[in-house]
């Protein structure tokens, strides 16, 4: 084997600990950014679901049956949400 065939190999334990530094230094910065910033992090949340509120009420208004029939939608929105409970109780 040659010099460039050659594959050298870090070992996990060295490749944990750098992702753990790594994510102790950008929770520290995070939470220091958004205690010095919050309402601009509170903007930003605001916008970010209001975006994907949004935009699935246009993917909604492009599915002809639930234009044309809100009760479908509005039972679907139910049981949907109704499915949602039940898994989240039983998962708790």
């Amino acid at each position: 084997m040659s010099n460039d065939e050659h594959k050298t190999f870090v070992p996990i334990s060295q490749v944990v600990k750098a992702e753990e530094r790594f994510l102790g230094q950008a929770t520290k910065r995070r939470e220091s950014a958004a205690q010095r910033f919050p309402l601009f992090f509170g903007l930003a949340a605001t916008f970010g679901l209001v975006a994907v509120l949004y935009g699935f009420e246009k993917l909604i208004d492009r599915v002809d049956l639930f234009v044309n029939n809100p009760w479908i939608l509005l039972v679907t929105g139910v049981i949907l949400l109704l499915a949602t409970g039940a898994a989240y109780k039983k998962l708790n």
